[in-house]
């Protein structure tokens, strides 16, 4: 007889996908291509920084009085990303002799406003790998055509301003926008790769600001209320999310004069517990643990023995009623990050506030 074991499926894995640097780098080659040529190929190959050979087939291909014209539909494979099946437009023109490759923002990429990010003030917000990326797939057609290479390559994004706002980019001074983003050219599914991205690239623009205060927050409620608690301005608040472990990481090593961790009381009392990745399906609140603090608290038996069972952090919260719970958990957290963060000198201080934005815990100066 079979063992049962030997018929459960397994889930299939998930399926990887292309960053949108990639896809410009694409759409790049085949506009280049087509200038060189008279024609365009219908399926364009690149190589990625890593060795990989990915093929695209082009969504739009057509010449111009001024130069050529490609696009991608981006595909994230299975992960949530906000650009999934955006179309990567991208026009390459040939450009004035001896100035190599340069970069433009179509409509949808956004421009840089703010110093602190790899591109400089005023640049379009294609970041350095891409344009390697490119730079790179340029000099090899130019190579083979006996070609000088001088173009200019400007990327759209269709309905890129509205995909923005779901990004940290206005925050990072990147207006107008989307970034084209992309350090291996692969999307990992829930890696959240860009989003750690935008939490480091927020630290470097705080950093360039001259800003000594800053606010990491796993929520919108939370970052709202430490913003009001200190008077932050916007530039020193960091969307961090479920991300804590990621900005300590990189605070470690790009210190600032002081960091404050704000957030709801489940997320902050997994961080007490020494979980760096927040996010509900991948930590859980240790319930146990709180019940033990309410004991240390002085809780009756009756009421440590309810927060054994009790369903959540919050009911947890609920059962401690005037017992300073909030506090006992800031204090652990702020431990935790202090050692997480050890050997850089940074003033830390931890926040917990509840639904309503009221503060219920503190630790730190």
């Amino acid at each position: 007889m079979d063992d049962d074991s030997s018929l459960q499926t397994k889930k299939p894995p998930l399926r990887k996908g292309w960053s949108t640097g990639a896809c410009a780098t694409a759409a790049a080659k085949a506009a280049y291509e087509a200038l060189l040529t008279g024609r365009f190929a219908e399926r364009v190959t690149i190589t990625l920084p890593r060795g990989e050979t990915p093929t695209f087939a082009l969504a739009e291909a057509k010449f111009s009085a001024a130069g050529a014209r490609a696009a991608i539909i981006k595909d994230a494979g299975d992960d949530p990303d906000v650009t999934h099946q955006a179309l990567i437009r991208v026009d390459v023109e040939i450009g004035a002799a001896g100035e190599g490759v340069k970069f433009l923002a179509g409509r949808g990429v956004g421009t840089v406003t703010l110093p602190g990010l790899p591109m400089a003030v005023g640049e379009p917000a294609i970041n350095p790998a891409p344009r390697k990326m490119m730079a790179a797939a340029v000099a090899r057609l130019a190579a083979e055509h006996n070609a000088p290479g001088d173009v200019e390559i400007t990327i759209s994004i269709a309905d890129g301003e509205s995909l923005a706002e779901h990004t940290m980019n206005a925050r990072l001074g990147i207006l107008g926008g989307l970034s084209i983003l992309g350090t291996t050219g692969i999307v990992t599914p829930y890696s959240c790769a860009a989003w750690i991205a935008a939490v480091h690239q927020g630290v470097d623009v705080a950093a360039a600001a001259g800003l000594r205060h800053i606010a990491g927050a796993t929520g919108k409620t939370s970052e709202s209320a430490v913003r009001a608690l200190y008077g932050l301005e916007e530039q020193a608040l960091l969307e961090m999310g479920d991300f804590a472990g990621a900005l300590l990481k990189y605070l470690r090593r790009h210190p600032v004069a002081r960091l404050t961790i704000a957030g709801g009381f489940a997320k902050i009392s997994k961080l007490s517990q020494g979980h760096m990745d927040l996010h509900s399906g991948r930590s859980e609140v240790d319930i146990a643990a709180l019940a033990t603090h309410l004991s240390a608290l002085g809780a009756s038996q009756e009421i440590v023995d309810k927060a054994i069972v009790a369903p959540s952090a919050g009911a947890v919260l609920a059962l401690a009623g005037e017992f300073p719970l909030g506090q006992r958990v800031a204090a652990e957290a702020l431990g935790v990050i202090e050692e997480r963060l050890s050997g850089a000198e940074i003033i830390v201080d931890v926040t917990i506030f509840d639904r309503s934005g009221k503060l219920i815990g503190h630790a730190g100066p």
